[in-house]
């Protein structure tokens, strides 16, 4: 039954692929309302990344998502709307989902008896649509921890010895509207890979050249919503580097800078709120080969809880 399950979503985007380069005004029409973009009302599509053998012989099963709005970023609590089985609804998924595409967020970890034709589902139903992950062990799709292909590994002396780092997050208070949170977190490290200047474009790359001709632009661009983290430096510096996300919680937050650098290991990053409620915070370490991510809570009053899309 899974396997034909499979069979049926092959079968459809088959069908939507030959239906897409139909000649004539039907194949017009398709490309004219693919090419529109949204601000909100539109489904959120999970993702199955791979998987991967996690260091005690068990499994991991990797997702993402995609939100295809442009500007709403809603919270989806744990439940019916929002579920992982089997073993769920609650297998640690987020439920604040940023625009866009957003890769490789989390693993759901399942013993190594975990058989080829056994499936993990990611559930999310937003929007009045209901999308759907389907995670299991074809054997093309291992990765490896970082979610990369599992074969012809780096080679780098640098990268093959490095260990991923550890990060610590200090106890938070609460936080009463207008103010802000200081998240500290304690960071050690092995030192590896040492930071490399980025290289240089090669002459005449320096600036990316313009396509001509082609699809119009889309005619009703939409109100794009900041990045998460909305504020700081949009460039990743070289090294070791720390930054936060919601990972559960009512609203986005803005964290300052957008990539903290610690310094004698530890580093600072500035959470400004923009609602009240109990927020789950993810902090990720990233020494440029290998990244490690710690939560915390943190209880926010005062305000006024949103109301409507976002």
């Amino acid at each position: 039954m899974a396997l034909d399950r499979r069979a049926a979503s092959a079968a459809v985007v088959v069908v939507a692929m030959c239906v897409s380069v139909a000649p004539g005004p039907s194949a017009q029409q398709a490309e004219y309302t693919n090419n529109f973009k949204f601000n909100r009302g539109q489904a959120i599509q999970p993702i199955f990344e791979g998987w991967s053998w996690a260091p005690d012989g068990s499994i991991n099963m990797h997702f993402g998502y995609l939100n295809r709005n442009y500007a709403e970023q809603p919270e989806i609590a744990v439940g019916a709307n929002n579920r992982i089985e089997p073993g769920g609804p609650d297998r640690g998924q987020p439920t604040f989902f940023y625009t866009r595409t957003n890769r490789n967020l989390f693993a759901v970890n399942v013993p190594k008896t975990f058989g080829p034709k056994e499936e993990i589902v990611w559930t999310v139903t937003f929007n009045g649509q209901t999308e759907r992950a389907i995670g299991w062990r074809q054997a093309e799709w291992e990765i490896d921890p970082a979610g990369g292909a599992s074969s012809g590994g780096n080679t780098d002396p640098e990268r093959v010895a490095n260990k991923p780092p550890t990060v610590t997050i200090e106890a938070l208070a609460a936080v009463r509207l207008p103010g802000a949170a200081s998240l500290v977190a304690a960071i050690t490290d092995d030192g590896l890979p040492k930071p490399r200047p980025k290289a240089k474009p090669a002459v005449g790359q320096e600036t990316p050249p313009t396509l001509q001709g082609g699809t119009d632009a889309p005619v009703n661009v939409p109100q794009v919503a900041p990045r998460q983290p909305s504020t700081g430096t949009a460039e990743r510096p070289l090294g070791m580097v720390v930054s936060w996300i919601v990972w559960r919680g009512p609203a986005e937050v803005a964290f300052e800078p957008r990539y903290a650098q610690p310094k004698d290991g530890r580093s600072e990053t500035r959470a400004t709120f923009s609602a009240p409620g109990e927020y789950l915070l993810r902090a990720t370490a990233d020494d440029g080969a290998a990244a490690t991510h710690s939560q915390t809570m943190i209880k926010v009053t005062g305000g006024t809880a949103p109301t409507g899309p976002r």
